[in-house]
């Protein structure tokens, strides 16, 4: 076993499940476990992992299914209806749980959303009162090249804030535009910001409490039209460049290459995600869901 492994008991068993990180950033691989096989006290033990390090990797998943990937979401949480895409459009039949993200056409019609184009910096459903606790996320059909999914560690992005950075979003709250979804897609019946005062979309605080670790994280959601309450937009916009560029330093995050048969899971309360760019002529279809979350604190 390398120094980057650590041993898991497996409750009750004899053998046990490695746990390998992934970066110094954020993230672990767990190994040597079948997702479709998950039993209480190995998820306990996942379940600890993922407190650990925000985001986990399961490879090799060979026995997948839309029923397996749902099973295994329940453990997490209840889980959400799958919003609608870009065309309001829901996926997957027998399967409301599900959202397909993909940018295959066939017969002229979409299988999933958000296409092949760069998905920016963002936490999954920001914008809504209630944002989603988690997200998992299993590769179908990746492309060669691209479509890589990076996750940025908002723990560690708190923690390095320089002082007087931190004191001036101590007690603030950022207002969340709903208008985009994370690929800049203008969502179905909305309208293009113009004044970010007045956008639509739900209000958080910039610092979040955990509920189960008790530790505090910047909750930005995402930079489009976002808008710091209170304060003259000018000041808004200097304040919100200011953080994220701070955010944004390589030394937080970690970018996941996809292999066919990979599974994410992440905390939407402690990490952000984002998806480059890849070729627009290569298949890439995953299937995700997500689980219910509170009103963050």
């Amino acid at each position: 076993m390398t120094s980057l492994e650590q041993s898991i008991s497996r409750g009750g068993q004899g053998d046990g499940i490695r746990l390998r990180p992934v970066s110094d950033a954020i993230g672990a691989e767990v190994l040597d476990v079948d997702l479709a096989a998950v039993d209480d006290a190995l998820f306990d033990k996942i379940h600890a992992a993922w407190m650990d390090h925000c985001v986990l990797l399961f490879r090799n998943q060979e026995n997948m299914s839309d029923e397996a990937l749902v099973s295994f979401s329940r453990r997490v949480g209840t889980l959400d209806q799958a919003p609608p895409n870009e065309n309001g459009k829901r996926f997957v039949d027998g399967f409301p749980e599900i959202l397909v993200i993909s940018n295959v056409v066939e017969n002229g019609v979409a299988l999933g959303s958000l296409g092949a184009g760069e998905s920016v910096w963002h936490t999954d459903m920001n914008y809504i009162e209630e944002p989603p606790t988690a997200s998992l996320l299993w590769g179908m059909e990746v492309p060669e090249t691209g479509g890589n999914t990076g996750f940025l560690n908002m723990y560690k992005a708190l923690e390095d804030l320089p002082a007087d950075l931190r004191a001036r979003i101590e007690g603030r709250q950022i207002k969340h535009d709903n208008s985009t979804n994370s690929a800049g897609y203008l969502r179905e019946g909305a309208v293009e910001v113009t004044d970010v005062t007045t956008c639509p979309g739900a209000v958080h605080p910039i610092i979040r409490t955990h509920p189960v670790t008790g530790r505090q994280a910047l909750y930005l959601g995402r930079r489009r039209n976002a808008y710091v309450v209170g304060l003259p937009v000018e000041e808004s916009e200097e304040l919100l460049d200011a953080l994220w560029a701070h955010t944004e330093q390589e030394k937080y995050y970690w970018h996941h290459k996809w292999q066919v048969g990979d599974v994410l899971m992440w905390d939407n309360r402690c990490a952000m995600h984002r998806r480059d760019p890849f070729d627009a002529s290569a298949r890439r279809i995953m299937h995700r869901t997500q689980i219910k979350g509170t009103k963050p604190v």
